[in-house]
């Protein structure tokens, strides 16, 4: 795909120009103030689903023939992506059967089914979601849509930077949360092709380091027990996003489960948003190693906002 990602980017974003949000970028004086930099903040916790993962979705079901959409779809997701596949099923009027871990976020196992998809559940592990898969899609012959580890995914979240780059000309640094990857090598291959000296880092929970660890050896590392109040990055780095992130990221940053809750607060409280903790991992490495962006102009990527908010004190859960 590096060969000719810059045109797969642009029909992505031509292919799904029809359905996603093109998101906004919002700053914040008091923020920037505390960070030492200049931050524009790419808001994907607005975008259609509630967060990035519909780019994607839209551009691999839309790129499907129609043999394959007769098939139907699916795939397993903690919440996000499945949402995301779900939604871009019902545009397309196919079915979608998403392979949830049990424990999955209450609002994100709802959004799935309210976007019309059929839920499996299955035991929270990685190995649980592929073998409850594989035996699903054998039995029903459905087409595996990734939620990672595939060129039209990258293609598809690749066009966030698409988007940020022409809204916020001059960007030194991009900093994006890195789970399977998807996103993290999209914004890198972007970036590549259209402003070389721009620094894309990532940014991942401590607790579910297997992106900095692959980086540091120079292969791909197998998750080892993730556990993170960041539900959306408990997963494992896909072959395609970490070939890509190997030769277009430098630095990926960890951080604790602290600094996750600390940042997500600052953007609730700063920013007027609802983000889940995923997507306040970007601003929480750039908390944590403010030497890094002082005094740069930093884009930082607000993955998703999809919070379960019956977990706030007080709250009552709404009616499934």
């Amino acid at each position: 795909m590096s060969g000719a990602g810059l045109a797969a980017i642009r029909e992505a974003a031509a292919r799904c120009a029809a359905f996603i949000h093109t998101t906004p970028v919002l700053t914040s004086r008091s923020l920037d103030a505390v960070a030492g930099a200049r931050l524009y903040f790419k808001c994907e916790n607005l975008q259609r689903t509630g967060s990035f993962k519909i780019r994607g979705a839209t551009n691999a079901v839309f790129s499907l023939g129609e043999a394959q959409l007769r098939r139907g779809v699916a795939t397993h997701s903690s919440g996000n992506h499945g949402a995301a596949l779900a939604q871009a099923a019902r545009w397309r009027g196919i079915p979608a059967t998403v392979v949830m871990p049990e424990g999955a976020p209450c609002p994100k196992r709802r959004a799935v089914s309210a976007y019309g998809a059929e839920i499996v559940p299955c035991a929270p592990t990685l190995a649980a979601r592929q073998q409850t898969l594989e035996a699903l899609i054998a039995r029903s012959g459905a087409v595996f849509i990734p939620p990672y580890d595939d060129a039209r995914i990258i293609a598809g979240q690749a066009t966030v930077a698409l988007e940020l780059l022409d809204q916020v000309p001059g960007l030194e640094i991009i900093v994006a949360p890195v789970g399977g990857g998807g996103l993290l090598s999209g914004v890198a291959l972007c970036a590549h092709h259209l402003q070389s000296g721009l620094q894309v880092m990532g940014a991942e929970p401590a607790l579910a380091d297997d992106a900095c660890r692959s980086l540091a050896a120079g292969a791909r590392l197998p998750a080892a027990a993730p556990r993170s109040m960041a539900d959306g990055l408990l997963t494992a780095l896909g072959r395609l996003p970490f070939a890509i992130i190997r030769r277009h990221v430098r630095t990926i940053v960890t951080v604790s489960e602290a600094q996750i809750a600390c940042a997500m607060a600052l953007i609730w409280e700063r920013l007027k948003l609802v983000v889940e903790p995923s997507g306040a991992v970007a601003l929480a490495a750039v908390m944590t190693r403010p030497e890094a962006f002082a005094g740069r102009r930093v884009g930082v990527i607000l993955s998703g906002g999809n919070v379960d908010l019956a977990a706030l004190p007080g709250a009552h859960p709404p009616p499934e």
